[in-house]
């Protein structure tokens, strides 16, 4: 396939892509969280194109993006939670599942009875989805499996030759992928967390619990995009430690030959061949933008087959941040 790469978004390249949104084909472009692989979610053919550009397992469901919140009165059955969370969170990087309606097909919920919808507050994503006029369905613009892609360039190692269109816009502002939550069952619930936290929801759901997946390994059919158990995985191994700075730096010391995630505290760390910094330590917002770019440098590194990264706080945008690795790790964790 001839993938046109678009540099330079102007109304005439929008309108391109929204022509072969229409017409059923693929386009990827940028969020404020990852790049988005995008197609019409009115059109169950062109949804599972985005499953075979990806190798994505056809039961895993992908989010519907829309222009405006209360566009989603068209496509499930909201109520007035969503509307409180709308106000507050969107547009921006949180996802709401509810029960969808008919005009949704079920090759894009991976055959489930509800619909995950968002409204990202990125100009260039909305452009988009307003010069289409309909959802986007779309997950991370990645072979799956891979670590999500925060830049253009991520986009077209994976992409090219296998959609119509890559909108190489700007790198993503918070490099992880949305929160999403569930209001389609008694009470809400956090299935992924990202830079909407749970602590931020939870003023507006005192209802609200974590999904188990988050941290555990998911068995079963996804309930919601983000839960395969290994997921976000660059070609080596990944390792997370479990320890404080001291014993991971003793813990390390020696191992020169293997690429290690560390903070920029890490004086000692940072000195060594493979190292590569993620942030302050005390920023869980920095290693959540850093996090999957560096993870694809090590990619580029043909003599590191085994990464170690420290283990990141459970709270706040840190639960993002430790939910991504751990499924990056394969849930590989060594405590010393």
């Amino acid at each position: 396939m001839n993938t046109e790469i678009v540099y330079d978004i102007t109304e005439g390249s929008l309108k391109r892509a929204a022509d072969i949104i229409l017409d059923g084909g693929l386009v990827a472009f940028p969020t404020e969280t990852v790049y988005g692989l995008g197609a019409n979610a009115l059109d169950s053919s062109a949804a599972e194109k985005i499953y075979a550009a990806k190798n994505r397992p056809s039961d895993n469901p992908l989010i519907i993006h829309l222009s405006r919140a209360e566009d989603a009165e068209k496509y499930c059955i909201t109520n007035d939670l969503y509307y409180a969370l709308a106000e507050r969170f969107m547009p921006g990087p949180l996802t709401v599942i509810l029960p969808k309606k008919d005009i949704i097909p079920y090759t894009v919920t991976g055959g489930l009875e509800t619909v995950a919808v968002r409204v990202p507050s990125c100009e260039t994503a909305r452009r988009f989805i307003e010069a289409a006029g309909v959802p986007i369905a779309a997950p991370s613009a990645n072979l799956s499996g891979k670590p999500s892609p925060t830049q253009a360039r991520h986009v077209i190692l994976d992409m090219y030759g296998r959609i119509d269109m890559i909108m190489a816009g700007e790198d993503c502002e918070i490099g992880l992928e949305s929160t999403i939550i569930s209001l389609a069952e008694p009470n809400p619930k956090i299935y992924r967390p990202g830079k909407v936290t749970y602590e931020e929801l939870k003023e507006l759901c005192p209802e609200l619990t974590i999904s188990e997946a988050v941290l555990k390994a998911h068995k079963g059919r996804p309930e919601s995009p983000g839960m395969m158990y290994k997921h976000y995985s660059p070609k080596a191994e990944v390792t997370i430690i479990d320890a404080s700075r001291s014993e991971r730096i003793a813990f390390l010391r020696d191992k020169a030959e293997c690429g290690i995630l560390c903070y920029d505290e890490d004086a000692e760390l940072l000195c060594m061949p493979y190292a590569k910094g993620i942030g302050k330590e005390s920023s869980p917002e920095d290693q959540a933008r850093l996090l999957f770019a560096r993870l694809r440098e090590f990619d580029e590194i043909d003599e590191v087959k085994q990464i170690y990264s420290p283990m990141p706080k459970a709270e706040g945008v840190g639960l993002a941040v430790l939910n991504r690795l751990i499924r990056a790790a394969g849930f590989k964790i060594i405590k010393l």
